[in-house]
Order: C-alpha cells, then structure tokens, then sequence
C-alpha cells in the first residue's frame, strides 16, 4: 500500500510538472537608448532583463525614452496576454497600442517563439497599419493558440 501510494505521489508530481505554464517576455532594443519596460499586475517587473511567468501572464510593454508615463501614456505600447488555451480562440493575444493617451514614439515590433514562430507586428512609423488606433480595430491583434509560448519584443528594429 505504501509503495502504491508512492507511485502515485510521483505521477502526479510528473504531471503536475509537464502541464505547468510558463511564459518568457524578452526584450530586443536596438535604440542605442532607453529602458524597455514590462508592467504585470500593476508592477515593474522587468526593466530589459528576460521576464517569467508560471501562469498567464496580462501585462504591458514600452521603451522608456524619458517621456512616457506609469501605463506607457506618450509612447509606443505593446499589450499581451500569454495563455495556454483552454478551449478554440482562447489563446495567447498580443498586439501593438496607439490609441490615445498613447502615441507613436519609437519602431515596435513583438514575435512570438517557442509557438507559433514567427507570428508577431511591428509598426516602424506613426501611419504604421498594425497598431491599433481605435478600441475596434480588433483585427491588429496577433494571436497564438500554442502552449508556453513566449514573446521578444523588439525596438527600433
């Protein structure tokens, strides 16, 4: 009983560890200057150094050029929610932000890796088409229906 019990204990401890989710936000600044910023939950917690999270992870991103505020107000901002799905549709969405207080303020771009490869925006000028400017362009949004995908964005690329 007590060996069954063990075995047991194991693969749950198996499962448990194989189903864990997990997500890496990297950052690519080819500005020369600046501070990418991630903001998860109200937080910095990443100011360019790889970012992990251990379940889904809704947060924001910017280049810190000295101009934009807490929530990225004034500059370029990626939005992103990373997810496993659980059901058809109901996956990872990532996409690019201006629409006001945010504005155009460097060249962004976001891919996803580890999932859906490839898969990502960029908008390298102020008319740029894949950003959203009002909350109905829904279709900017860049989705990933792709366990423990991870995402790099990129600025001035």
């Amino acid at each position: 009983m007590h060996m069954l019990f063990r075995i047991f204990s194991f693969l749950a401890f198996v499962v448990t560890y194989v189903a864990a989710e997990t997500h890496t936000v990297s950052f690519d600044n080819r500005c020369g200057h600046g501070t990418p910023t991630l903001i998860y939950q109200g937080k910095i917690v990443s100011t360019g150094e790889p970012y992990v999270s251990d379940g889904t992870l809704s947060g924001i991103a910017y280049l810190q050029t000295g101009y934009c505020n807490f929530n990225g107000e004034n500059c370029t901002l990626v939005e992103t929610t990373l997810t496993n799905p659980t059901c058809a549709g109901c996956g990872s969405s990532t996409d690019i932000s201006l629409i006001q207080p945010h504005v155009f303020s460097v060249a962004t771009g976001f891919k996803y890796e580890g999932g859906c490869d490839g898969s990502g925006a960029n908008c390298g000028a102020p008319d740029c088409t894949s950003a959203f400017r009002e909350s109905t362009d829904t279709y900017v949004q860049v989705a990933c229906q792709e366990n423990n995908v991870n995402l790099v964005i990129t600025f001035c690329a």
